[in-house]
């Protein structure tokens, strides 16, 4: 029988011993190859009679064919019996788990069809090969492939440098989406690698809760000791007339060495009781905080917190208790907590309706309404209370408008929403167990979906955030965890969940990351594309592959 095996891929690695479709398979190493060689989260290629079954290595065991050997085992100067003894009294076994097949090269009437979820397994003794550069295109596609916007390279296969694993953006804006990983593994790299990929293909129009001003303008990236500085560029530097900064803190800004497009003023008839009560922790309010604020609507409108902060000193607080029917001390309580807030220099107290005003949010949609992407820096005020207040005020309005326009496309069949992706750091603070049906982000998570909205939530401890919010989540890109509970929160849904624990306790603490969801065809453990300036040439405007003019979106 001819070899099945395709000239381009590397030679056999080993055969199939054994297996099930549940457990996944097992394979013995091949005569020279090192046990040392074969790593976790390795891209293989099982070779079936018909099919070829596109697997990932998930664990490596060391064997005797009988335990006596290992009673004797050879000296270190014993060389001769140590090699005649590897790979047949003492082995090794390497455990796959296959993800997808797709009908091989035996059979070329079949080459083009689809990847397909694996339903069978191999034949014994089929061979397995490490995947080539053909097999990675087949299975994720292409930059160059049909219009271009569809796939964006997020980086390399686990020893396969060089050989670029793409995402489908078509596929990854249809759902919200997470980057996971505990603190310094390069969550904001991967990020930014992300929200490149979303602005250079069009595919949605992105606002960014820049918490720490690390991805509007140029950042300073960090560097080991003794190592020099490297500026790097951030998304405006990149897509000049794709995206705008808005910034709470000009002045911050500007000492940076940049400006900010627009000044955000926030006013307090901006502000709805919706947008304090998930704050109670952090502000550490009661549990009758949230009475308070109703009675003061119910009463005041969106005039409620105007006259809370008017009530300076204990009369004042008296007076409007009365007033509005609420506990004098827990107003007295609301106040001085939200007092706080108040003082920052970009609230104001006047209605944001008068000749002066500026509405920003008005600003912000008409920006994104014209396929802007805008970064809301924090600058100084990345305090998390005003990061939390500011965001749900923010996004509540934003979900509104959405809302408006997607019933106002299926009624009319007019023109269609173009997807939004709002992206969140500390997300867990606004999508925890007992706060996510209240935030605006809780609700973008579960069902707005349908209204052309999603999330890029960015976190360090998911196992924080809600169980619901979680399973809704479409595409992850988990760096590396090292608390138990985290690893379990993230692969919440995931099929194969055991061999992906497994890959994810060998991920390095930089550029490594699984990839797995709805925007990749199979679970990969990739190394990440180095944000450098190869990478600025390659996607920067003026790179970029996309003709406005031929999207199916509404700028």
């Amino acid at each position: 029988m001819a070899d099945p095996r395709p000239a381009d891929r590397s030679e056999q690695v080993g055969i199939i011993t054994h297996g099930s479709l549940s457990q996944g398979v097992e394979m013995k190493l091949a005569a020279g190859v090192s046990v040392e060689d074969v790593k976790a989260g390795t891209f293989v290629v099982i070779q079936g009679h018909r099919f070829d079954f596109f697997s990932l290595i998930t664990d490596v065991t060391i064997a005797a064919t009988n335990e006596n050997v290992l009673l004797y085992p050879p000296g270190p100067d014993d060389r001769l019996l140590r090699r005649v003894m590897e790979g047949t009294a003492a082995y090794a076994k390497v455990q796959l788990h296959p993800m997808l097949m797709l009908e091989n090269h035996d059979h070329p009437e079949l080459t083009d069809a689809e990847p397909r979820a694996v339903k069978t397994v191999p034949a014994h003794f089929s061979s397995v090969a490490h995947a080539s550069d053909d097999d990675v295109v087949r299975i994720f596609g292409h930059e160059t492939h049909e219009d271009g916007r569809t796939y964006f390279a997020i980086g390399s296969p686990l020893g396969m440098d060089g050989i670029a694993l793409c995402l489908n953006m078509k596929r990854f804006v249809e759902r919200s989406n997470a980057v996971f990983g505990k603190t310094g593994t390069g969550k904001t790299f991967l990020t930014r690698l992300l929200l490149c990929g979303l602005i250079r293909s069009g595919m949605a129009v992105n606002l960014i809760f820049d918490m720490h001003s690390e991805y509007g303008d140029v950042v300073l990236q960090e560097q080991e000791s003794g190592g020099q500085p490297v500026f790097l560029k951030g998304l405006r530097d990149l897509f000049p007339s794709k995206v705008v900064i808005f910034s709470l803190d000009p002045q911050g800004t500007r000492d940076r060495g940049s400006s900010a497009d627009q000044v955000v003023t926030l006013y307090a008839d901006q502000i709805l009781p919706g947008d304090i009560l998930p704050l109670r922790d952090a502000l550490n309010l009661t549990s009758t905080a949230e009475e308070v604020c109703h009675a003061l609507y119910k009463r005041y409108r969106k005039q409620w917190l105007v006259e809370l902060l008017k009530a300076d000193g204990k009369e004042a607080q008296e007076e409007l208790a009365n007033l509005v029917g609420a506990h004098e001390g827990a107003l007295g309580a609301l106040y001085r907590k939200l007092r706080v807030l108040a003082r920052n220099s970009f609230f104001s107290t006047e209605s944001s309706k008068s000749k002066q005003a500026v509405d920003i949010l008005d600003r912000l949609l008409g920006y994104l309404d014209r396929g802007k992407s805008v970064v809301f820096e924090f600058g100084r005020f990345s305090d998390i209370q005003v990061y939390l207040l500011v965001a749900n005020v923010v996004t509540r309005r934003i979900r509104d408008q959405y809302e408006k326009k997607a019933n106002e496309y299926r009624r009319t069949r007019g023109n269609k929403p173009r997807p939004l992706m709002i992206t969140i750091e500390e997300a867990h603070k606004f999508l925890s167990k007992g706060v996510a049906h209240e935030t605006p982000f809780g609700k973008i998570a579960r069902e707005m979906r349908k209204y052309f909205v999603s999330l890029l939530v960015v976190d360090q401890r998911p196992s924080a955030i809600d169980d619901e919010v979680l399973s809704q989540i479409g595409t992850k890109l988990v760096a590396q965890l090292s608390d138990d509970k985290d690893i379990a929160a993230v692969l919440v849904g995931e099929r194969n969940s055991s061999s992906l624990r497994n890959i994810l306790a060998t991920i390095d603490a930089k550029q490594q990351a699984l990839l797995l969801g709805h925007a990749t065809p199979m679970p990969m453990l990739i190394r990440s594309r180095t944000y450098d300036q190869t990478f600025f040439d390659a996607v920067g405007e003026g790179k970029s592959v996309i003709n406005d003019e031929d999207s199916d979106f509404v700028w």
